[in-house]
């Protein structure tokens, strides 16, 4: 990997330049097709900003954890927190969702993270959204048997959608809660994304769904 002086990318008109120099710079980041398949336990994907996983990763230091999203200038935030943590389980991947199949082996992951995806709410719009059946076909197939699916999103249309294409691919929907924050479910799962922080502090309520392929 050659190295790739942000200092020259300061100015703020360059800023987003200056950020994915920063992520091509970080030994916890990676291209798509950079990325060599290994051993890997959670997969958050859309994963934005990546500060979820990293905490995810601090708890739990006996597993490996992937943040994949499109936006290297915002993965490389959660990297660069990783790396003052000296965390070494967790890495960040530029990578599309349709593409995961291509990262990760089949029957090999233990959960898949779903946090705010975009809900496209357009109806023409609908073969976009994380929790289209092709993308579950897709979950289903690089879990382990008693791997798992978790959803996490502001969006009520979106979420109840997302219910109705779990159920009807044949998904078993293990834990479920319209309110997540005042339900008595584990701590992991109340870990705040970005996006969380910010619906909270509107008064937005929380839907969680944890999910596994029959």
């Amino acid at each position: 990997m050659s190295f790739v002086d942000p200092n020259q990318f300061i100015i703020t008109r360059k800023r987003k330049k200056y950020k994915f120099a920063l992520f091509h710079n970080s030994p916890l980041c990676f291209e798509f097709d950079e990325w060599v398949p290994h051993q890997v336990d959670v997969v958050e994907i859309g994963a934005g900003n990546g500060m979820f996983i990293v905490e995810l990763a601090t708890r739990h230091p006996e597993q490996v954890f992937v943040a994949v999203d499109v936006k290297g200038d915002r993965l490389q935030k959660g990297a660069r927190e990783a790396e003052a943590r000296g965390l070494n389980n967790v890495f960040f991947v530029r990578a599309r969702a349709d593409q995961l199949g291509e990262l990760f082996t089949p029957n090999s992951l233990n959960a898949i993270w779903l946090t705010f995806s975009d809900p496209f709410l357009r109806k023409r719009s609908a073969g976009r959204r994380l929790t289209h059946p092709h993308f579950l076909k897709t979950y289903a197939e690089l879990l382990q048997p008693d791997g798992s699916l978790i959803i996490k999103h502001d969006n009520p249309d979106f979420f109840n959608w997302s219910l109705e294409q779990l159920v009807t691919e044949g998904w078993c929907l293990k834990e479920l809660t319209f309110d997540l924050h005042e339900s008595d479910l584990g701590e992991d799962y109340k870990i705040l994304t970005a996006y969380e922080q910010r619906w909270l502090s509107e008064g937005r309520i929380i839907n969680f769904v944890k999910a596994a392929h029959r």
